[in-house]
């Protein structure tokens, strides 16, 4: 995250003062231009926008191609420019960059000291989802500031419900504040949850639990989570509900979200852990599925650096 002469400060709120909107002309990509135009009207932050094109490989008229690619990328990036200003969004810098787009995104996020990353997933379908690799996946897992994946068609901005899904970290914990300060823009309804893969069998002392004492140690975590929400009602004016489940935290987080018939409305929030791309394919985190079967946008906050651990 960038200093805190970049933060926004609002009464009740505090927003990230420099957004980064990463476009590439798709459909989501629309979308996600029109998530980082509101929030930045409605925030008084600072909107950077930008777009990575690449080149191709060496063919016959090379250069011609090259340049009406370029052409193309330049154009695009002049309407997105355009749309921004013309809605009223202090745009602070346009960047057109040549090569990954991901390598790009997570270079010019660092260089113009960003506080939050806006791009939109390409929306495809759920088998080519299940395939790492994706340039929103790419940015999420490697970035070090929030990143919000928009999904989903038109319908589902501005979001209605936020669910967020706390294990204690850090990571979380600045999830669910930027969730939070979101839903509050929206007068979104929320929930915080936390999600335990199974039940505890022993405890700190390696005596087996029975029901009254897995019982007594499930609300002693959900008093935990109260204060959590607690801390984000009294610091950000929002009202989140809290609950405590059992089962794969992605699948409770996306069952949340499908409650009430508003899971495209439903914004989700997650840490990340940050891990390598093997572990990644080999474990699975609880944001990578997240983000992958979510109908609706989704935002990752990543974990501090220096940080433990999250998920």
């Amino acid at each position: 995250m960038s200093d805190a002469s970049t933060i926004v400060e609002q009464p009740g709120m505090v927003f990230p003062g420099r957004t980064l909107l990463a476009t590439d002309g798709s459909e989501d990509a629309v979308l996600a231009a029109r998530a980082a135009i509101d929030l930045a009207i409605k925030t008084g932050s600072e909107l950077h926008v930008a777009h990575a094109w690449q080149g191709v490989p060496s063919v016959r008229f090379e250069s011609f191609v090259r340049a009406h690619l370029e052409l193309q990328a330049r154009g695009l990036l002049v309407e997105q420019t355009a749309r921004a200003e013309d809605a009223g969004a202090k745009v602070g810098g346009t960047h057109l960059r040549e090569g990954s787009a991901v390598d790009e995104v997570l270079d010019l996020a660092e260089e113009v000291g960003t506080d939050l990353i806006v791009m939109g997933s390409r929306g495809r379908g759920p088998v080519k989802r299940l395939v790492l690799g994706s340039v929103s996946e790419g940015v999420v897992h490697h970035a070090r500031c929030p990143v919000l994946v928009l999904r989903g068609g038109s319908e589902v901005w501005p979001p209605k419900r936020v669910v967020i899904g706390d294990d204690g970290s850090e990571a979380a914990r600045v999830a669910a504040s930027l969730a939070a300060d979101i839903g509050k823009l929206f007068a979104a309804r929320g929930l915080i949850l936390r999600a335990y893969p199974k039940l505890p069998e022993m405890d700190l002392e390696g005596r087996t639990m029975d029901a009254r004492m897995v019982d007594d140690e499930l609300r002693r975590e959900e008093r935990k989570l109260e204060e959590r929400a607690a801390r984000i009602r009294r610091d950000l004016g929002v009202q989140l509900r809290v609950r405590i489940g059992v089962g794969d935290p992605a699948a409770e987080l996306l069952e949340a979200a499908e409650e009430e018939n508003e899971g495209k409305r439903t914004l989700l929030a997650v840490g990340s852990r940050g891990l390598g791309p093997m572990d990644r394919a080999r474990l699975g985190s609880v944001s990578t599925k997240v983000l992958r079967a979510a109908k609706g946008p989704v935002l990752v906050s990543p974990r501090p650096r220096g940080g433990s651990g999250s998920e």
